[in-house]
């Protein structure tokens, strides 16, 4: 194995790794001052092929990625569903 260099453990092989990591804790080596990292969850849904083809079209048209269309489309549908 490769010397990892951005390891915690600072060790060359697997059994050393698993040694150090039976002998410490993720949490010893929390940074308290660290920024909070956000994470963004993207989720695949088929979509028949004639109607991603519209929907390109659709976007292209209005100067907007498939994805900002589906989400804006999507959000007012559910706007209207609460409202009425």
């Amino acid at each position: 194995m490769a010397a990892n260099k951005s390891s915690i453990s600072k060790v060359d092989n697997l059994e050393k790794m698993g040694e150090f990591w039976d002998k410490h804790d993720f949490t010893e080596f929390d940074d308290v001052n660290a920024p909070d990292i956000e994470f963004k969850v993207t989720v695949a849904v088929p979509i028949d092929l004639d109607l991603f083809s519209a929907l390109e079209e659709q976007a292209h048209l209005r100067g907007v990625s498939v994805q900002t269309l589906v989400n804006l489309w999507l959000q007012r549908m559910m706007a209207e569903k609460k409202v009425g």
